[in-house]
């Protein structure tokens, strides 16, 4: 008896069932038919998905164009591209653009003439954490070439001059001479009698007034002398009131100042996927101000993030030092998604798109600039040259920037957000860029909360230094390292001596490096003694400076070529070389301070500023100041770093 799974297992073994007298297929051929309509099968299937999707694409050929693909369109420079870094501050925000070109009448002293011409300058405004792309090579930081000055500069030449206080069409020579205070050799006319001044006043009174103005409002005498029967003369016909048109009114015009508001646009490219609190934050927004906009922004956006190629655009009213964001809008390439702002009662509310910037297509450019994570900053040094490079300054002058700014900063140290440097120089036409003719006039920096202001003048004798708003040089008094490559190895005070091996007072500060490296002076002065001392100190250079301060240099290797008594020095020079002569256990350099014929502390004795400027040379100066703050808008800043 067959059973079901003795069925199931016999079934396919059966014979094919055949009809009309035909023979069964063998399983070794090939059907054409099936081979040529699965084939044509295929090759339609691919042209109607290939029709699909290129509608789909709509007509273009990749599924999406990146936004990086504008950056290698070639777009003339805008203030859009050039456009001011995000916040550099935690409550101010940038303006929309931080390069400005501008001509600039100055004056330059020519022999006895003095000659006044236009010529253009550069305002930048650079925030230092931004990628900034240097357009050449700049050295790398050495502390001894920043301090160091080697070789005596020439005083330059006045081809920048001073700011002149008008405006000029062309060029303009002026020749100032004495007024004359003796005899004049022309002859002064009598004066008018009392009937020749009424005789004027009486032909001329009609003059004397043009329709509703009045020309002079001052008399000889009382007009009403003059009023007869005829009244032909009507003294007071002026004295008329200005008639205005309906429904308007007359005000002064306001200048504009850094009070005044002034709204700007800020763009924030989003380079990857990223919250909008990471974004804004990682732009240089406080927290506060970064989550309170997300808030806002994320319902009707329908997230709380930005992907990649997403462009945030924040609408920011500024006043001063502080900022008041009032509307943000999202974009996505260049479509637009969303944008909120602030209604009448200061709450975000979803808002009609505003008109369209240059700025949001060029966001991803490679000129366009976003500031790193923190973590990724670079130091002080290469941030400050790699945007000064950028800006069009030349390696010469960035680098008296450094050499201006080292009293207060430390080159070594990171970068923050909020660093930034201002600088104001001639140029050479409206291009922006420095020539080896150019001159630095201004600089602000902020590093941290250190603020360093301070201003180019050349005196009367043709010297050029930098001072601070009040006149004082910004250069250093004494610097307090001898040895810039030096590592500090023992301070002022009681130590057990390394060779005599018992307790005794350490009169100076130890810095150690290899032999031969250099020694710069501290400051300016004249050498009181050089030579080799019997005392331990080995080869023995005393300095002595302004005011009864006197820099010690001990156990050279070697003295300086030209370093005798009575040679001047200037702060920077080499005056000679680390060694480990006298007392010494290996090569270093005991560096001491003497002030009043007392050893101090080198470290933390609080040195005097530079030399600072008086009497008409100070006067010269704050004229020239205040030319420049007015030309760049300047409020006067409450503290100037010194040390």
């Amino acid at each position: 008896m067959m059973t079901e799974k003795m069925m199931i297992r016999s079934l396919g073994n059966e014979p094919p069932l055949l009809a009309d007298g035909r023979r069964a297929p063998d399983k070794r051929e090939v059907s054409l038919r099936w081979l040529s309509g699965t084939f044509l099968t295929g090759i339609t299937s691919s042209v109607l998905m290939g029709v699909a999707l290129f509608a789909a694409l709509d007509g273009r050929q990749q599924l999406a164009i990146p936004a990086e693909a504008f950056a290698s369109v070639n777009t003339h420079e805008d203030t859009a591209v050039t456009r001011g870094g995000r916040l550099i501050a935690p409550a101010i925000a940038a303006k929309p653009s931080d390069r400005a070109i501008m001509e600039v009448s100055t004056v330059v002293h020519d022999g006895d003439k003095e000659v006044v011409r236009r010529q253009p300058f550069s305002h930048v405004k650079m925030r230092l954490a931004a990628n900034h792309v240097a357009t050449e090579d700049y050295p790398d930081f050495d502390a001894l070439a920043i301090f160091a000055a080697d070789e005596v500069q020439p005083a330059p030449a006045a081809r920048t001059g001073a700011i002149y206080g008008s405006d000029v069409e062309s060029e303009v020579s002026l020749k100032t001479i004495p007024f004359p205070t003796g005899k004049s050799d022309f002859q002064a006319a009598p004066g008018m009698t009392l009937d020749e001044v009424e005789e004027n006043v009486r032909s001329n009174g009609s003059a004397l007034t043009d329709g509703a103005t009045q020309v002079a409002a001052l008399y000889y005498v009382d007009p009403q002398r003059f009023s007869n029967e005829d009244n032909d003369v009507d003294l007071t016909s002026g004295l008329s009131a200005r008639v205005l048109e309906q429904n308007m009114t007359v005000s002064a015009l306001e200048s504009i100042t850094p009070q005044t508001e002034e709204f700007a646009d800020d763009i924030v490219p989003a380079r990857q996927d990223i919250t909008i609190v990471k974004a804004l934050m990682d732009s240089g927004y406080p927290e506060p101000q970064a989550k309170m906009l997300s808030t806002n922004l994320a319902p009707p956006l329908g997230s709380d993030e930005l992907a990649k190629g997403d462009v945030l655009r924040v609408g920011i009213i500024q006043k001063g030092e502080q900022a008041k964001l009032i509307r943000a809008s999202v974009y996505r390439g260049t479509r637009h998604l969303v944008t909120i702002a602030l209604d009448d009662e200061s709450r975000f509310v979803e808002a009609s798109e505003p008109p369209m910037l240059d700025a949001i297509t060029t966001a991803f450019d490679d000129n366009s600039l976003s500031v790193p994570a923190g973590q990724n900053l670079p130091r002080i040094y290469d941030g400050i040259y790699r945007a000064a490079l950028s800006y069009g300054m030349t390696t010469d002058m960035t680098a008296l920037i450094i050499k201006l700014l080292a009293a207060n900063v430390d080159f070594q140290a990171q970068l923050r957000p909020t660093d930034f440097l201002e600088a104001f120089f001639s140029v050479a036409d409206s291009s922006g860029r420095a020539t080896p003719d150019s001159e630095l006039l201004y600089v602000n920096a902020r590093f941290g909360d250190t603020v360093t202001r301070f201003y180019r003048f050349q005196d009367a004798d043709g010297n050029v230094d930098y001072f601070d708003q009040d006149g004082k040089s910004i250069r250093q008094f004494l610097l307090r390292n001898p040895v810039p490559n030096g590592i500090f190895k023992s301070g002022f005070g009681m130590r057990r001596h390394p060779i005599l091996g018992f307790a005794r007072m350490h009169t100076g500060v130890d810095w150690a490096a290899p032999r031969g490296t250099p020694i710069i002076a501290t400051g300016n002065g004249t050498v009181e003694k050089a030579g080799w001392d019997s005392g331990g100190y080995g080869n023995q250079t005393i300095v002595r400076h302004a005011n009864g301060y006197e820099s010690s240099y001990n156990h050279q290797s070697a003295i300086a070529k030209g370093i005798v008594p009575g040679a001047k020095v200037r702060q920077g020079q080499v005056i000679g070389w680390v060694g480990t002569t006298g007392e010494s256990t290996g090569p270093h350099l005991h560096y001491e301070m003497i002030v009043n014929g007392t050893k101090v502390d080198p470290l933390r004795i609080r040195l005097p500023g530079g030399k600072s400027l008086n009497g008409e040379a100070l006067a010269k100066f704050q004229d020239e100041r205040k030319r420049i703050d007015t030309l760049l808008n300047n409020q006067p800043v409450d503290q100037v770093a010194s040390k």
